[in-house]
């Protein structure tokens, strides 16, 4: 979320002070009536990394959102446009429905998944009814990652969990009585398609309730930070299972950067 320029506070995008000690590149690039999926960040991405090594400099690629950069790393699998009609279908299933279908469909997928992915479990099943082939075997085929070209020094960053959770209820909270209000407020009269992705941000539902009046300061505050440690949630299932094995993981409360990259580039 950290592409739109609509939503800095909301997406905790780096600050003024953040990036004048050094660049930042593709943060705020997008605007928020266009929506960015992980294919077209890592086309943007791959071209600032060229630019990056062509002048000299070192790219520091920052999650996050880990889908993004394995997109960048890793390829995306040249799936066909999905038909109009069937997503249509697959999306009005309910999920036992849905899931149900799945297990019989694509019963490797289906396994790989919670019976509640609600996303997951249709994108699977529209992909194998659109394109008759599974979205596994599309996956085998990928293309376009950097992976191969560049050498890469990681670390996955995974302080303990219900630090990361205080946190984020305090994050929530400070962006609420600081300008995040004003920001949804912003936003809500742009009168933009209530499904991209900016709309959907964690925040901007629960504090425009509150701007409308369906809920109270408390409650929204209650609701965000709830869907910010949901999500947080699941970036450390997301870290646990899908980064590579050899990716050092770095768990600590306190991390020093300083020494996370020396360590990083003693090679």
């Amino acid at each position: 979320m950290q592409v739109y320029a609509d939503i800095p506070v909301l997406s905790a995008a780096p600050s003024e002070d953040e990036r004048g000690q050094c660049e930042h590149r593709l943060y705020g690039a997008w605007d928020g009536a266009d929506a960015c999926s992980a294919a077209d960040w890592a086309a943007r991405a791959k071209v600032e990394i060229e630019e990056c090594h062509a002048s000299g400099a070192f790219p520091i690629l920052v999650g996050g959102t880990g889908m993004y950069l394995k997109v960048l790393i890793e390829g995306i699998a040249p799936i066909p446009d999905i038909d109009p009609e069937i997503r249509e279908v697959v999306r009005a299933m309910a999920t036992e429905t849905a899931y149900a279908s799945l297990q019989i469909e694509d019963p490797v997928r289906a396994a790989s998944l919670e019976p509640g992915d609600t996303q997951r479990i249709a994108r699977a099943l529209e992909v194998k009814r659109s394109t008759g082939v599974t979205l596994g075997d599309w996956q085998q085929a990928k293309t376009g990652g950097i992976g191969d070209e560049v050498t890469l020094h990681a670390a996955v960053m995974m302080p303990p969990r219900q630090w990361i959770y205080d946190r984020c209820d305090t994050r929530f909270a400070a962006m609420v009585d600081g300008d995040a209000v004003a920001e949804v407020e912003a936003l809500m009269a742009r009168d933009l398609r209530p499904d991209l992705p900016v709309m959907r941000a964690i925040g901007v539902p629960e504090i425009a309730a509150l701007v409308r009046g369906d809920s109270s300061k408390e409650d929204a505050i209650a609701a965000g930070s709830q869907s910010t440690r949901q999500y947080a949630k699941r970036q450390f299932t997301w870290l646990r299972n899908q980064s590579p094995a050899e990716w050092p993981r770095i768990e600590s409360e306190n991390i020093d950067i300083e020494s996370v990259f020396a360590s990083l580039l003693q090679d």
